[in-house]
């Protein structure tokens, strides 16, 4: 691995645990603090909503923290056993945070354009994740590959929300608007920046 390649992957490690540790601030804040300040007051004191939403980022935050790793093929090949038992942690991780985000995405800041723009992510990532595992289940090593790049660039839509949410606030000037962008955002350029790896590795579906 090149100084560059090097690099490259400290940041994306450095992301996906900083990220995935990230959601331990909700459960310690003193008060409302991050997405949450800009729910009802009714919102916050539902309890399905809420268990829906700690469940969302507590096992997204794990899906993100340990799927980084699989994509270390020098950590695959010596730990075989070790790659099928985080995969195994990340399959759980990914079923139960993509099921509840899809629930609160239907709750989602913004109206229908942020709401449908997160329920697009469950869905796709839901999807990938369900395929990796049943091309695992039949040895399908190539297609496993190829759904676990596509299911992880949707797991790290929480980094991309959080770089670009920000960046779009200033530039539009508004929250709400920028949030409505960052539904879409936070994912779409994700997926197609997988379609390019993956074509650059040489797989395919077939």
């Amino acid at each position: 691995m090149n100084k560059t390649n090097k690099v490259a992957w400290f940041v994306f490690g450095f992301l996906a645990i900083g990220v995935g540790l990230y959601p331990l601030m909700y459960f310690f804040a003193d008060g409302e603090i991050g997405l949450r300040l800009s729910k009802t007051e009714a919102l916050l004191a539902n309890t399905v909503w809420n268990i829906g939403f700690y469940g969302h980022i507590l096992f997204g935050g794990i899906a993100l923290m340990v799927g980084w790793i699989q994509f270390s093929k020098r950590f695959r090949n010596a730990n075989l056993n070790r790659h099928r038992i985080i995969g195994k942690i990340y399959m759980i991780s990914v079923s139960l945070s993509g099921i509840c985000g899809f629930f609160i995405a239907f709750y989602a800041t913004g109206g229908w354009i942020a709401k449908s723009g997160f329920i697009g992510l469950a869905i796709v990532w839901l999807y990938f994740t369900s395929g990796a595992y049943f091309a695992a289940k039949k040895s399908d090593i190539q297609k496993h590959q190829v759904y676990m790049i596509y299911s992880y660039a949707a797991c790290f839509a929480a980094v991309t929300l959080r770089i670009w949410l920000p960046l779009l606030t200033i530039a539009i000037g508004a929250f709400i608007p920028a949030y409505r962008v960052v539904a879409w955002a936070c994912w779409i350029p994700n997926m197609l920046f997988a379609y390019v790896w993956v074509k650059n590795k040489g797989l395919s579906l077939g």
